[in-house]
C-alpha cells in the first residue's frame, strides 16, 4: 500500500498482554506501520492498548483477522490460539508474524500447515534470537570459515527466576517454553548442516513447582548434527545473577563467543575485587530488546520485496520437533535420532 508515495502497512494485533504490549510499541514506532485493530479475550487489555495507540479494540479474532483494512497480522496471544488465527490470517491473504512457538502439538502444527501451505502468505516466526547482533555476529563468524571447521557449539540460556505455577502447567514443559529458543539458535548457527541426534537431561533443583507438574528446571541436551558437529544447550530457570545468555562457538582454527549484556561497558577496580561491572540485563525484553525490533523491521522489509522470511513456519515446525525430541530422550534415557517427515 502507498500512502503519500510512502509504502504503509495496517496491522491487526492479536493479544494485548506482556510481549502483546511490547509489540504494539514496535508496530507504532516503525514509520511504515500502522497499528490499526487489537484483539484480546481480556477486553481491558484490548481496550487500553487500543487507546493508547489510537487503535480500535476488535469485539472478535475474526474482525481483526479479516477485516479489509489489513495487510498484516501479528500474532502475539496465548499459544493455543496460534495455529486458528494463522490459519484465518492466511486464507484471508494477510502477511502473518506470530510469535514461537506455531503450537505444543505437532500434529496441530501439520494440520495449519497443511492448511496454509498453498496460500502463499508472508510468514514469520518470531525466533527473535537469530536477529540479536551479537550472537548473529557469531553465526556469521561460524559460517566465514575464520575459526575454520566448526566442531561444537556452547548455548547457555539460564532465566533469573522460574515464572509462575499457572504458567508452568501450560507452558508445554522447558524443552518447548524455553530451549526451543535454543534449539532454533542452534540450527540457525548449523546452517545447512541439520541436527540428527538429541540425547537430553533434566534435574528438579529450584522449587516445589516445578515437581508438583512434572516438569524439569535444570537442563542440559546434546545434540549431534549430520556433520559431526556436536551443539550442548544448558538451561536453568534461575539464575540469582540475571539473564544468562551466551554463544560460543569452536572451530579447528579458533573460537568465537557472544557475551551477556550489561547496560553499559564500564568496568571499576577497587582493593575488594577487579574488573567488576554492572548487573547483566535482567530478562528477555531488556536483553533481546534491539533483536525484537530488528526482526520486525526485516519482516516488513521481506515483504516489500517479495522475499522469503527469515525465520519460516517450517523453521518454527523443526524447532518444535527438537523439543520434542528432547523430551522423549530425557523420558525413555536414551538417545533420539530425529525424524522431521
Amino acid at each position: 500500500y502507498l500512502l503519500k508515495g510512502v509504502f504503509m502497512f495496517n496491522f491487526s494485533l492479536m493479544g494485548a498482554g506482556r510481549i502483546g504490549k511490547m509489540h504494539a510499541e514496535i508496530i507504532n514506532s516503525h514509520p511504515e506501520c500502522s497499528l490499526k485493530y487489537i484483539f484480546d479475550i481480556n477486553k481491558q487489555f484490548a481496550n487500553e492498548l487500543a487507546d493508547k495507540y489510537n487503535a480500535t479494540a476488535a469485539s472478535t479474532a475474526e474482525e481483526a483477522l479479516e477485516n479489509n483494512d489489513i495487510q498484516a497480522v501479528f500474532i502475539a496471544s496465548a499459544t493455543p490460539t496460534h495455529t486458528e488465527f494463522i490459519i484465518k490470517a492466511a486464507k484471508a491473504g494477510k502477511a502473518i508474524f506470530c510469535e514461537k512457538p506455531i503450537d505444543l502439538d505437532i500434529n496441530k502444527v501439520n494440520q495449519c500447515w497443511d492448511e496454509i501451505k498453498n496460500l502463499k502468505v508472508p510468514i514469520q516466526i518470531g525466533f527473535n534470537r537469530r536477529f540479536d547482533t551479537s550472537h548473529n555476529q557469531v553465526q556469521k563468524i561460524a559460517n566465514s570459515g575464520k575459526i575454520g571447521q566448526l566442531e561444537m557449539v556452547v548455548i547457555t540460556s539460564r532465566d533469573p527466576a522460574p515464572p509462575s505455577l499457572d504458567y508452568l502447567k501450560d507452558s508445554g514443559g522447558i524443552f518447548r517454553d524455553c530451549t526451543i529458543h535454543d534449539f532454533d539458535l542452534a540450527r540457525f548457527i548449523l546452517g545447512d548442516d541439520p541436527v540428527v541426534e538429541v540425547t537430553a537431561l533434566g534435574s528438579q533443583m529450584v522449587n516445589d513447582d516445578i515437581k508438583k507438574i512434572n516438569d524439569h528446571d535444570t537442563t542440559m541436551c546434546i545434540l549431534k548434527s549430520k556433520k559431526g558437529v556436536l551443539v550442548h544447550i544448558n538451561n536453568s530457570r534461575r539464575a540469582v545473577y540475571g539473564y544468562d545468555q551466551r554463544v560460543e562457538v569452536f572451530g579447528s582454527k579458533g573460537m568465537s563467543i557472544s557475551n551477556n549484556q550489561t547496560p553499559s561497558s564500564v568496568e571499576y577496580f577497587n582493593e575488594s575485587e577487579t574488573f567488576s561491572k554492572e548487573p547483566i540485563l535482567n530478562f528477555f525484553i531488556e536483553r533481546y530488546s534491539q533483536a525484537y525490533k530488528d526482526q520486525f523491521k526485516d519482516f516488513i522489509q521481506s515483504i516489500k520485496l517479495n522475499q522469503d522470511t527469515k525465520v519460516t513456519f517450517k523453521d518454527g515446525r523443526n524447532a518444535l520437533i527438537l523439543a520434542n525430541a528432547a523430551n522423549e530422550s530425557l523420558n525413555k534415557g536414551q538417545n533420539i535420532r530425529i525424524n522431521y517427515d
